[in-house]
């Protein structure tokens, strides 16, 4: 049997579809404006007269700073991983004393603003020497997402059945050899997803870039867009011409990681 959606119920997703994606549409919009008809009363609903000099701007200024947030995107991934996934496994498998109080610990961690967080690592780096380098923002931003890898991490890895581990230990595998050939690639959801969420939260990150490597050589998109507004002028075709771009790697990796994120966040969600 089948059912039918109510016709209502549709409409209404369809509109609040429509204002969520709204801001999209008027970003694109913008990109393609012309800099006179900036303020045009009433705002033009479509690109009159479009102009590709904000997407000029960026070919032109723009792409080392894109690099630079893929490498810092691509580090925090890296960092994240290494340290989230073993900590996990020992968590959920390796019956570690504290597990409550640790998970704890890391809830409270991600509830820390990003601002505090940031004038606590300017005190640090300032000694170690860090401020202006693509290492020190890649550790600051892997702060935010080593917690929840962690905990998605352990929730997922619960789920493992221990048959499996057991099966592995009286076949004389070690511990890390358990985590490296069993547990890891079957985990392959999870790593998705904290991949994802790792990079997405690097990639988007503007208060560390701004306070830990506003003078740096390197510097990420996020401060790119941040050089577009002045005192006097500011270039707006250019800056969301810039948040287009930006937003386009985003946007692919969702939609081509949605099944494993899909799978990844409900890790642990049911237990038997």
């Amino acid at each position: 049997m089948t059912t039918r959606r109510p016709i209502g119920r549709t409409l209404v997703g369809l509109v609040l579809t429509g204002f969520m994606l709204f801001p999209v549409y008027w970003m694109f919009n913008v990109s393609l404006t012309r800099t006179n008809n900036m303020r045009a009363n009433p705002p033009h609903w479509y690109p009159k007269e479009p102009t590709l000099e904000g997407y000029t701007s960026v070919l032109r200024d723009q792409l080392p700073n894109l690099g630079t947030s893929l490498l810092v995107g691509l580090g925090c991934v890296a960092l994240t991983l290494v340290v989230a996934a073993p900590a996990g496994y020992a968590l959920s498998k390796l019956h570690v004393r504290g597990t409550g109080g640790i998970s704890f610990l890391l809830l409270v961690a991600q509830m820390i603003p990003s601002v505090v967080m940031a004038m606590g690592f300017y005190a640090i780096y300032v000694r170690l020497d860090l401020l202006n380098t693509v290492w020190g923002l890649i550790i600051a931003d892997s702060t935010i997402a080593v917690p929840f890898g962690v905990l998605l991490f352990t929730a997922f890895m619960a789920g493992i059945p221990r048959e499996i581990v057991q099966a592995a230990t009286i076949d004389g595998a070690g511990t890390w050899r358990i985590f490296r050939s069993i547990i890891l690639p079957m985990s392959r959801n999870s790593v998705v997803t904290v991949s994802l969420f790792a990079f997405l939260w690097a990639w988007s990150d503007f208060i560390f870039a701004s306070t830990l490597n506003r003078n740096g050589d390197l510097i990420p998109i996020t401060l790119g867009i941040y050089q577009y507004i002045g005192n006097n002028t500011t270039t707006w075709n250019s800056i969301m011409a810039t948040a287009v771009v930006a937003s386009i790697p985003a946007a692919i990796l969702i939609v081509v990681a949605q099944r494993f994120v899909a799978a990844g966040v409900t890790a642990g969600a049911v237990k038997d």
